[in-house]
């Protein structure tokens, strides 16, 4: 989907538990990708619309270093991507492989690509960092992709980390990970989810006076009543 602005700011104000916790309210339980966490220890939180890559398991004949000049190849997919993606790589977990190295990062930095996604591997750690792109992935190897995974295609559905993700869906990636909003959710969660994160301020603000929990969070109707008198200050 196309993200306006609006949408972007309002999502980067909200936190990927949050989000996680507004999508289990509409029955949405597998949102959050396991494997994905910051390269660095402390991203930015970085939102777009997924671009999504797919990678199957390696086979010999045809992951080889020449498959890198294919019509169908991860270089072909970065000159497709638009301003402003969170790119989605399904890397199936593989852990012998990195996926991407130094230049490619470089080049979807050049592109404008708003941070990148994966449950695999990433190479050339120092040279990748300095790429200023930001990094959710599951670690460091040196070997290339083709040692376990052969590039099949980009923007089709994907799974990463145990969650479907299609194109049209949102990513919102910070300090804890990375989750995906599906497309016909991202407004409610613009909404509702900044309202959240004020309502568990407010929460923090009487445990640190001392209020005990039960009651509290989730509130009862003396703890709404005293929380709306509050947000109607703000």
């Amino acid at each position: 989907m196309s993200l306006s602005p609006e949408l972007r700011a309002a999502l980067a104000t909200v936190s990927t538990a949050t989000i996680h916790t507004v999508l289990l309210k509409q029955g949405i339980r597998r949102s959050y990708m396991r494997g994905p966490q910051p390269l660095t220890g402390s991203t930015k939180r970085t939102v777009g619309t997924a671009f999504t890559l797919r990678f199957i398991p390696s086979r010999e004949d045809v992951a080889t270093p020449a498959s890198w000049g294919n019509p169908i190849s991860t270089r072909a997919a970065i000159e497709e991507m638009p301003e402003g993606v969170v790119v989605v790589a399904d890397a199936l977990g593989v852990q012998d492989a990195g996926i991407f190295g130094d230049i490619l990062a470089v080049r979807m930095a050049k592109r404008g690509v708003a941070g990148l996604v994966t449950d695999g591997m990433m190479r050339d750690r120092v040279g990748v960092l300095a790429s200023g792109l930001p990094i959710w992935c599951a670690g460091i190897a040196a070997p290339s992709s083709v040692n376990g995974l052969t590039f099949v295609g980009w923007q089709e559905p994907v799974g990463c980390g145990g969650v479907a993700v299609f194109p049209d869906d949102i990513i919102v990636a910070d300090g804890d990970g990375a989750i995906c909003i599906p497309a016909a959710q991202v407004e409610r969660v613009a909404k509702e989810g900044p309202e959240q994160e004020l309502f568990e301020a407010w929460v923090v603000t009487e445990v640190e006076k001392g209020t005990q929990l039960p009651g509290l969070y989730p509130p009862n109707d003396e703890n709404k009543a005293k929380y709306a008198a509050w947000r109607a200050k703000k």
